[in-house]
C-alpha cells in the first residue's frame, strides 16, 4: 500500500482525492495548503487528519511515496511561475513519484527548465492528462492496437478552450494512440492576444498540421471558436476530441459521446457520461504510478519527457504561427515567446 500526500486543496484537487475511491494499492495520508481554511474543509471532508501549511515539512515528516502537485502553474496574485520551483522542491526531498496538474508548462523559460530537471531528478514525475485512462477510450485504444481499424492513415484533435488550457490533454491523448510516437514537424498559425496576459498566457486559437516520427500527419485545432455547441456539451472545457482514421473504419472520441466502425462490428456509437469516466480514469491515472514504482518497466504512459515533447510541438505551433516558417522539433524555443505573440497578435 503506498502512502502518498496532496500539494494544493482546491477544487481541482477534490477531483484527485475523490478517485482514490478507485485507488486499490494506495492511501491518501497528508495534505498542505497555505490557506488554511482550504486546508481544513479539504481534510474534514476526505477525513484526512495529517494537515501541513509547508511543504518541506509535510515532506520531511510524512515521507510520501507519491505526492499530487495540484496547484496552478503560476502562484495566485502574482506573475511567479511555480511549477519548476515545486517540483524541484519534490525532486530534491527525493520522493519517489509525483503527479502534476497539467499544464506543465506555460512558456519557452519554464519548459527549459524542467527539460533540464527531466534530465537529473531521480523522481518518476507524470503529469495529470488523465484522458489516457478514461474507460471508453482505453476500450477504443484497444480496438485500435489490435487493428481492428486497419493501419492508422490520419488523426484529427481538437478542444475548444484555449491551446495552454486544453491542448496538453488532446496532445497527450493523439501521443497515446500512436504508441507515444513523438513529432518530428509542425506547420502552425495562432490568433488572439486576449489571454496572453493572464495566470496560463496563451493565444485564444490555434490551428496546426504536424508530422509524427511514425510518418503519420496530424490535424490539430484550439480555440474557443472551435466546434458546435450542444446542450450537453455547453463549456468551452467539455469540447475535447480525436478522430483516427484507418484503412478499414474508425474510431471517434468525444466529450460526451463515441463512434467505431470496423469490418466485424459495423457502425456503433452512443453517448458517454464526462463525470463518471474522469473519475475511473483518474484513479487508473494514480494506479500507473505505482504500477511504475514496482516496475521500472512500466513507465507512466504521461511521464515528464514525453509530456514535454508534447509541450515543445504546442510551443513549436506558436512560433510557427509567429514566424511563418515549418518547425522541426524538438527545438530549442527562445526566450520571451510569449512577448513575441503579444507584439504579433
Amino acid at each position: 500500500m503506498y502512502k502518498t500526500a496532496m500539494l494544493g486543496c482546491g477544487g481541482r484537487a477534490r477531483a484527485h482525492a475523490d478517485a482514490y475511491r478507485f485507488v486499490k494499492n494506495g492511501k491518501l495520508a497528508a495534505i498542505c495548503d497555505m490557506n488554511e481554511e482550504l486546508l481544513t474543509s479539504f481534510g474534514d471532508d476526505f477525513g484526512i487528519s495529517s494537515r501541513y501549511t509547508d511543504l518541506d515539512e509535510m515532506l520531511e515528516k510524512e515521507k510520501p511515496d507519491v505526492l499530487h502537485i495540484v496547484t496552478a502553474p503560476v502562484l495566485r496574485g502574482t506573475n511567479e511561475r511555480i511549477r519548476y520551483s515545486l517540483m524541484k522542491q519534490a525532486s530534491d526531498a527525493g520522493v519517489p513519484a509525483a503527479i502534476v496538474e497539467k499544464p506543465i508548462a506555460v512558456e519557452s523559460e519554464d519548459w527549459k527548465q524542467l527539460a533540464g530537471l527531466a534530465e537529473e531528478t531521480q523522481t518518476k514525475f507524470v503529469v495529470n492528462t488523465q484522458l489516457n485512462f478514461h474507460p471508453k477510450n482505453l476500450e477504443l485504444k484497444r480496438d485500435v492496437a489490435e487493428g481492428r481499424i486497419g493501419e492508422i492513415k490520419f488523426i484529427d484533435a481538437s478542444a475548444r478552450s484555449t491551446p495552454v488550457d486544453q491542448a496538453p490533454h488532446v496532445l497527450q491523448l493523439v501521443s497515446s494512440y500512436i504508441d507515444n510516437s513523438r513529432p518530428v514537424r509542425v506547420l502552425g498559425q495562432v490568433a488572439g492576444a486576449q489571454d496572453l496576459d493572464s495566470t496560463q498566457p496563451s493565444p485564444m486559437h490555434a490551428a496546426a498540421q504536424a508530422l509524427y516520427e511514425n510518418g503519420l500527419h496530424v490535424s490539430l485545432a484550439f480555440g474557443a471558436s472551435i466546434g458546435q455547441r450542444s446542450l450537453v456539451d455547453s463549456g468551452n472545457h467539455t469540447h475535447k476530441r480525436v478522430f483516427v482514421v484507418g484503412t478499414k473504419g474508425f474510431i471517434h472520441w468525444r466529450f460526451s459521446s463515441w463512434e467505431r466502425a470496423t469490418p466485424e462490428g459495423g457502425y456503433e456509437g452512443g453517448p458517454l457520461s464526462y463525470g463518471e469516466q474522469d473519475v475511473v480514469a483518474q484513479g487508473n491515472l494514480t494506479e500507473a504510478v505505482f504500477d511504475w514504482l514496482d516496475d521500472e518497466n512500466n513507465v507512466h504512459p504521461t511521464h515528464l519527457k514525453q509530456s514535454l515533447a508534447e509541450f515543445n510541438l504546442l510551443l513549436g505551433i506558436y512560433y510557427s504561427g509567429v514566424t511563418n516558417e515549418i518547425i522541426d522539433l524538438p527545438f530549442e524555443p527562445p526566450d520571451g515567446l510569449i512577448d513575441v505573440l503579444r507584439e504579433n497578435l
